[in-house]
């Protein structure tokens, strides 16, 4: 009797082992949770975040992680395949291009929202009323350089205190914009001020010091009202001055700073993983897109523009309507219109 019992223990055990052992087995085959990576712009980053949360509570088990390495940064890992899209808050460059294709990556380009790039100064700063394009030149142009370092040397009737520069590091879309429409040229730029490509940095360093200056996405702006004070821009002398908003964006009169934002998708990864598509469709909704761009402190697309790169999406329209160049003024409608070659 004793051993009949020891025997149906022993039966008992083994079958528990068993059992432990298939549970095991079966927890390594089981298939890994998708990631959908995504990196790029800091600009383009919140939107891409809040569609991100969105998407993974409505389908559960879901990932989506979102880094911020700047747009050139971003565009890097995307041309290498390491991410299924790009957070872009300027076109893909003829050099990321070229990268891109030499990778076997062929991408679709897809606006996503406006934005209005924001120039700002300290609260304290009493003296600037407006500022001109000209004006920024002189701040930031290379020859600038250990030259430019007074207020007063902008405009004589600003005060003898010194002039400290914030502004996105040269990985950043933003720095690329900037640059280009205000020197003429992307990248050119003097090297002698703050750079990161934490927008929140930026904003930290002008609320730091009352003769600083710096520049970044308006959503940042909108964030942080109580610590920075916007400057209303003149495109040229005569004209008026605007100040950075999302209305003056929408209209078109904020210039030569309002811009679209962008992501790329890698068309392989979307054909190839339903989530992706999936993920791409939630972002273009256009009902969710407006709302998520407006929360976050940006310019939706029209109800036109999200159904138009949709399409675009659906049909797996390779390349860019920008022939890798940023062009300043461009409208919603323009982009609508635009081809991609």
């Amino acid at each position: 009797m004793n051993i009949n019992i020891l025997s149906a223990k022993s039966v008992l055990a083994t079958l528990a082992i068993g059992i432990i052992a298939g549970q095991g087995a079966q927890a390594q085959n089981a298939p890994q949770q998708a990631v959908i990576a995504i990196d790029g712009s800091s600009t383009v980053f919140p939107i891409t975040e809040a569609v991100a949360e969105e998407f993974q509570k409505a389908n559960v088990g879901a990932r989506v992680t979102v880094g911020v390495s700047g747009t050139g940064g971003g565009f890097k890992k995307f041309c290498r395949g390491e991410t299924a899209i790009s957070n872009a808050s300027r076109p893909i460059k003829e050099s990321e291009m070229k990268d891109c294709k030499a990778a076997g990556v062929e991408f679709v380009e897809l606006p996503v929202a406006v934005d209005a790039l924001a120039v700002v100064v300290n609260p304290k700063n009493t003296w600037v009323d407006f500022l001109t394009v000209d004006e920024l030149k002189i701040m930031w142009s290379p020859e600038a350089q250990g030259k430019i370092t007074n207020w007063n040397q902008v405009r004589p009737s600003f005060p003898d205190k010194p002039l400290k520069l914030f502004g996105p590091g040269v990985d950043s879309g933003t720095f690329d914009y900037f640059t280009g429409a205000v020197n003429g040229k992307e990248q050119s730029s003097r090297g002698d001020f703050t750079a990161s490509e934490d927008d929140n940095v930026l904003v930290q360093g002008v609320a730091g010091s009352e003769g600083a200056l710096g520049y970044f996405g308006i959503a940042y702006l909108n964030e942080n009202k109580d610590k920075i004070k916007v400057v209303p821009i003149k495109a040229k002398p005569e004209m008026a001055a605007v100040p950075a908003s999302v209305e003056a964006a929408k209209s078109g009169t904020y210039q030569p700073f309002a811009r679209p934002l962008f992501i790329y998708v890698n068309k392989k990864t979307a054909m190839d993983r339903p989530e992706v598509t999936k993920f791409i469709e939630s972002y273009l909704d256009k009902v969710k897109a407006a709302k998520l761009v407006k929360e976050v402190g940006y310019v939706p697309m029209t109800d036109q523009a999200y159904d138009a790169f949709l399409t675009r999406f659906k049909l797996g329209t390779v390349g860019t309507a920008f022939g890798g160049h940023a062009k300043t003024g461009v409208s919603i409608e323009n982009l609508i219109s635009m081809p991609v070659q």
